[in-house]
């Protein structure tokens, strides 16, 4: 296991560790190393699975579709034999028509040489019977319905179309084509979108098996802290950070728990963080990871468990403390969980969530992380950028009129500055080696359509 002090190639006191050695895309690999999916799953009803995590492959227990049928409106006919005997390019068949097939109700009539059937979209094809002619290409026999009209009760006697306007085989979909039965249907680890649960509807599938939701306490530090609808004392806040920590693991479907606010007291943050990782998979803390006097997180994190890190070549979100807690107050007593000490600053918190975080609990869910994509933009104003660390400004993105991205930051990138992080749609990535930027140059952009 990958530890600060093998990342750091040195011995010495976690103390001495200068936050800028470790960049962002270190520490996102070494968070993924501490990470093991969740072993446990639960059967959830087909309708209660949306955003779950697959357990087990899906296996069809039919063939989709259960039978051959059609691929539109129009009459099915011994395609192979009759096309084959048509004459040369121009000649028309005229085919009798036996009787008529729909979805529901398949056509199981007696079938003459030459004939052919009336068939909709979605009914099985008649035995024998391997192609179907659009009715739109069909001309009727005196006294029946227009071809592109609609049916009526009386089957024609016969239609005429050209040999030429269809070929063997065509508009019709075969047994098993989509999904064959004992096939997997999904797998495992996948998250499940609306388009899986009517995949596995469509298979009769009636519940399925997921991975548990992963549980994750969170809670934030500092005496100044109000929550909303409490009188603001001089000198205090309203806690935001709780609030948009319970909305963005709410967005990952994890099960949320609102440990409230702790003091500023190393005695009650060391009780709640042990009562955390009694019950969470994960523990989420915001605020006292900094080097002030009150400022415990990283201190407790020392004493409880295990420490990876605690600083990244990242702004805003410098100050992150990563590592395990333990339940019993000491390494190896009790019950483990990870913990994430992320900085107090609102924007800070959401973007070393975003960061480091959401890509550890969605491995930790079964899942597999994906990287959110980088789309390259036109930067429409300079930006004052140092080398050695990650930046993601806020910006605003838009396709001009050839159709390229643009993108202007979102005024001030104070990591304090909430209303910016609503205003803006996108990061302005910012490489680790990059440094200042002109208007007009490309950065990557990270949309939040998807991530927030």
């Amino acid at each position: 296991m990958t530890t600060l002090n093998s990342i750091s190639g040195r011995a010495g006191s976690l103390g001495q560790f200068d936050p800028q050695a470790l960049p962002v895309s270190a520490a996102q690999a070494i968070v993924l190393q501490w990470v093991t999916p969740l072993a446990q799953s639960e059967r959830v009803p087909l309708r209660d699975a949306l955003a779950r995590v697959l357990a087990k492959d899906v296996i069809s227990p039919i063939d989709v579709p259960a039978h051959d049928n059609s691929a539109m409106d129009g009459y099915a006919f011994d395609g192979a034999s009759l096309l084959a005997q048509a004459a040369p390019a121009g000649a028309t068949l005229t085919l009798k028509v036996a009787g008529k097939a729909f979805a529901g109700h398949p056509y199981t009539g007696a079938i003459a040489p030459g004939a052919c059937v009336r068939i909709m979209t979605g009914a099985p094809m008649p035995a024998g019977y391997d192609t179907v002619v659009p009715q739109e290409r069909v001309e009727h026999g005196v006294g029946a319905e227009a071809a592109a009209g609609p049916v009526s009760s009386t089957v024609s006697e016969a239609v005429t179309f050209r040999a030429d306007a269809v070929t063997p085989g065509a508009n019709r979909r075969r047994k098993g084509e989509d999904l064959a039965r004992g096939s997997a249907a999904l797998r495992a680890g996948r998250v499940l979108r609306a388009s899986d649960i009517g995949l596995m509807a469509s298979l009769g599938i009636v519940d399925v098996a997921v991975k548990r939701r992963l549980r994750v306490a969170f809670f934030s530090t500092g005496d100044e802290l109000r929550s909303p609808g409490e009188p603001l004392d001089a000198g205090c806040i309203y806690d935001s950070n709780r609030y948009t920590l319970g909305a963005m693991l709410q967005r990952l479907n994890a099960e949320p728990i609102d440990l409230g606010r702790v003091r500023d007291d190393p005695e009650s943050l060391a009780a709640t963080l042990k009562a955390a990782a009694e019950s969470a998979d994960v523990v989420l803390t915001s605020g006292g990871v900094s080097v002030g006097e009150a400022d415990f997180t990283r201190t407790q994190l020392q004493t409880l468990g295990d420490v990876s890190f605690w600083g990244l070549a990242m702004r805003p979100g410098r100050p992150l403390a990563f590592g395990r807690i333990w339940s019993g107050g000491r390494p190896g007593a009790g019950r483990a969980a990870l913990l994430f000490g992320l900085p107090g600053n609102p924007v800070a918190t959401m973007v070393a969530f975003y960061q480091i975080v959401r890509p550890a609990l969605i491995a930790m869910s079964g899942a597999t992380p994906q990287p959110m994509p980088l789309i390259p933009a036109r930067c429409d104003a300079p930006i004052k950028k140092r080398p050695g660390r990650t930046e993601f400004q806020r910006g605003v993105a838009e396709r001009d009129a050839q159709g390229q991205w643009r993108v202007a930051p979102t005024g001030s990138q104070s990591s304090g500055a909430l209303s910016t992080m609503s205003e803006a749609n996108c990061f302005i990535v910012l490489a680790h080696e990059s440094a200042d930027l002109d208007a007009g140059d490309t950065v990557d952009i990270m949309l939040f359509d998807g991530l927030v």
